[in-house]
């Protein structure tokens, strides 16, 4: 019998969960466990942004309710992200809150534009090695940012962390009727509170909120200073945000076997930070730990998964604070642990595979890897492997290209050779078009020059200025230039800016 967690995906229908008990007990388990992972998370980014908690909080309430509707990812969870905290938390220090919820808001219209003409498109620019470094960055990023919970802390938080590894690595295998991360979460409190271990615990990690979440108008002047001073920021949370969730929707994807709708994700993330900038949170965008909690650990396919995570996380922290307070730090570790082990590609840095792959490839993922735990950016990490990743391949493919002499023909009426044939190969751009003018003879060559170019393209200004540079070179010599075989793309772009570089020639 095949598990819901790997039942291919006709169960990313709201429609086909609410008519099998299984699959909505699954979504419904599923949130509760995402809800209490999200409450230490959201503060801690509240801490780093500046904010209150309730900020954060709230945030992850509005982003995760509004995104479950409109986003186009089922089952990815989004909320407060450190990501958007580091990005926003200059806005605070030196503006105030109502200058970050105006921030806030702008970024989310220009999630929106951005999404509108298309910037989702551009995912399929992000070579696989950089989505294996991503991946990898992602699950350093989980496991580092656990440790602090296990410094300075009582000798019980060790034991209490192994305890909960211990259950969600065995008890799968026993039974998969309780999602395992809630079973840890629900004995370790139980236990702390039983024996009334002294641990800490997530009451510690800030002041949860009391009231719900109210509309809110950002009290800042309508004016351009004000918008000189909010769009950097804005603009920068925007890209980020969109670069997170889009990353994460596509491992999102290739997890579950599914295609989701990019530009409908990327709107979809505007909209959550228009509402949640509206109801006073600092904004968000897609969790990449949380959602592999809900996907991966949970099984949840849904978008009622994440829907119910913002809703219990709205329950738990107003309504049932105290509670949630008891919860033992050591228990959410435990279940971050998890996550990251789960998370990271292994197969990618096994030496079997290192040695196979191209060491192209391997520092591609390296660089993002270290770019991104460096600065805890994804986004940053992601922007080097893919610049990385163009240079590696600008420099494979320059050197693809070749230059050879195939014939002497014709005479003068002196026997001299008289016409001269070259044939060059390859795909000419920028990189490997540039050493083309010196791989032919102007002195020695004859009267007559005749380039073949059927077995290669042109693809951009630079080769097309590059041949306009061996022309010129042969006719101040007093020597023609015949350039033949272009196919039709390369000759419509040669015969658009020939002469049109540099002035003609």
């Amino acid at each position: 019998m095949v598990s819901t967690t790997h039942r291919p995906v006709d169960e990313g229908s709201v429609l086909v969960a609410l008519r099998s008990p299984k699959r909505l007990k699954t979504e419904v388990l599923a949130g509760l466990v995402v809800a209490l992972a999200l409450i230490p998370e959201a503060i801690s980014f509240s801490i780093i942004a500046g904010v209150d908690p309730s900020v954060g909080l709230f945030a992850s309430f509005t982003m995760a309710v509004t995104i479950a509707i409109v986003g186009g990812r089922r089952a990815m969870i989004s909320a407060a992200t450190g990501a958007v905290a580091l990005v926003i938390a200059p806005v605070v220090a030196e503006h105030g809150l109502d200058y970050l919820i105006a921030t806030v808001i702008l970024a989310g219209v220009l999630q929106i534009v951005l999404s509108v003409v298309g910037v989702a498109r551009l995912m399929r620019f992000i070579p696989r090695s950089v989505m294996v470094g991503f991946v990898n960055a992602l699950a350093i990023l989980i496991f580092t940012a656990q440790i602090p919970h296990l410094l300075g802390v009582p000798w019980l938080v060790y034991p209490m962390v192994a305890l909960g590894i211990v259950i969600m690595v065995f008890l799968p295998k026993l039974s998969n009727v309780v999602p395992a991360p809630l079973v840890a979460i629900v004995l370790l409190t139980a236990a702390t509170i039983v024996f009334s271990l002294n641990v800490p615990n997530v009451g510690d990690e800030g002041e949860l909120p009391s009231s719900l979440p109210s509309w809110l108008i950002p009290d800042v002047p309508f004016t351009l200073d004000t918008l000189s001073i909010i769009a950097p920021y804005a603009l920068a949370m925007a890209l980020v945000g969109l670069l997170e969730s889009l990353m994460t929707a596509k491992l999102v994807d290739d997890i579950t076997d599914t295609h989701s709708d990019k530009t409908r994700e990327g709107w979809g993330q505007g909209v959550a930070n228009v509402v949640t900038g509206f109801f006073g949170g600092m904004g968000g965008c897609a969790m990449i730990g949380q959602t592999m909690i809900n996907v991966k650990s949970s099984g949840a396919r849904t978008r009622i998964s994440t829907f119910l995570a913002g809703v219990f996380l709205l329950i738990l922290v107003v309504g049932l604070g105290d509670v949630v307070a008891l919860i033992p730090m050591a228990a959410l570790v435990a279940v971050m642990i998890m996550v990251s082990v789960g998370t990271m590609d292994w197969h990618s840095i096994a030496p079997k595979t290192l040695r196979r792959m191209p060491i192209a490839e391997t520092t591609v993922m390296a660089v993002t890897v270290a770019v991104t735990v460096a600065t805890h950016n994804l986004a940053y990490g992601v922007i080097a492997g893919v610049l990385t990743a163009m240079v590696a391949f600008a420099h494979r493919v320059a050197h693809f290209t070749e230059v050879d002499k195939v014939s002497d023909s014709d005479t003068d009426h002196d026997g001299a050779i008289d016409t001269r044939v070259y044939k060059v190969r390859g795909e000419l751009f920028f990189a490997s078009s540039n050493d083309l003018v010196y791989q032919f003879d102007y002195v020695d060559d004859p009267a007559n020059i005749v380039i073949d170019m059927s077995d290669a393209h042109i693809w951009d200004a630079s080769t097309v200025a590059t041949l306009d540079a061996i022309t010129t070179k042969y006719e101040s010599k007093g020597k023609n230039v015949e350039i033949i075989g272009l196919n039709a793309a390369s000759e419509a772009r040669h015969d658009r800016l020939s002469g049109h570089l540099v002035g003609g020639h």
